[in-house]
């Protein structure tokens, strides 16, 4: 397993492709895989505000 906070070449991973058993994880795959299994992040609930647009119809 290679990681990498960064991206690979296209080199690295046609090389890894040719290898069995071989596996890059790249900035993106490390984050989500991060976030997936809580492994150094703290996850919290976020609220969003959707406008109410009834409030503003006119009669």
């Amino acid at each position: 397993m290679f990681i990498t906070t960064s991206a690979f070449t296209a080199q690295a991973v046609e090389f890894a492709n040719s290898v069995e058993r071989l596996v890059l994880v790249d900035g993106k795959r490390l984050a989500d895989l991060m976030i997936d299994n809580e492994v150094g992040v703290t996850l919290r609930p976020v609220r969003v505000p959707k406008l109410d647009t009834d409030y503003f119809d006119e009669e």
